[in-house]
């Protein structure tokens, strides 16, 4: 999940494990025991999802799935290009970060301080804990639907607040509409699009994002004051 970093005003990191910089670590490849993955990029992004996680509810953790891979298990496309992102409490960094290293993922904190990042089958996997700026909190955890997965059930970020979590993410620096626009579509019936416009009536880019839906007849109108347009 593409996300921008340069606010200056983040909380300071709570319980990050002391952890090798990406320089450090070895470049991934394929070992012994491990199965081969399929060419089609998707399924390999899905297969090292399935596996972290595995890997969080076998470690007994609160987590979610977000990002574009939530979106799939939603039920919106087909075509995985980047990672896989899971949100996770703050203070549970350090446990998570040994869950995955002891089952031998390289796990390693990056410049930005809302995340750690692992590899799994040689496919990028973001661990979140700030999620477009906004804290992980547990109501965010306990809200997300448990769902299959590519066959494997697992905690997926709830559709209103995977939206939210997207539109959140727009910036001067970061506004692909293109992205979201399709997943807005195939979600539509299952986010609380009122809820979104409330948590995001501070963003001119997700304002604008909202219009364009309404006008491609993705969402309803916002009700407007007929009788402030008429005096305009």
């Amino acid at each position: 999940m593409t996300q921008n970093s340069d606010d200056a005003t983040l909380a300071p990191r709570v319980g990050i494990p002391d952890l090798p910089q990406a320089a450090q670590l070895p470049r991934p490849h394929h070992r012994a025991g491990e199965p081969e993955l399929p060419r089609d990029r998707t399924q390999a992004i899905l297969e090292a999802t399935k596996q972290v996680g595995a890997l969080l509810k076998q470690g007994g953790h609160a987590f979610a799935l977000a990002g574009s891979v939530a979106a799939y298990a939603h039920g919106a496309g087909e075509n995985l290009q980047h990672d896989a992102d899971f949100c996770i409490l703050p203070e549970d960094a350090d446990a998570v970060a040994a869950t995955l290293g002891e089952a031998g993922l390289p796990v390693y904190s990056p410049p930005e301080d809302w995340l750690l990042k692992a590899t799994c089958f040689g496919q990028d996997i973001d661990i979140i804990f700030q999620l477009a700026h906004r804290r992980v909190t547990t109501d965010m955890l306990d809200r997300a639907q448990e769902i299959p997965v590519d066959s494997v059930r697992m905690p997926v970020l709830a559709p209103t607040d995977l939206l939210a979590s997207l539109l959140a993410a727009f910036s001067e620096h970061h506004c692909d509409f293109g992205a979201v626009l399709p997943i807005a579509r195939a979600l539509r019936e299952k986010v609380d699009w009122e809820r979104v416009r409330r948590e995001s009536r501070d963003s001119p880019m997700a304002a604008a994002f909202l219009f364009l839906l309404e006008r491609l007849d993705v969402i309803t109108p916002q009700h407007r004051d007929s009788s402030h347009d008429a005096s305009r």
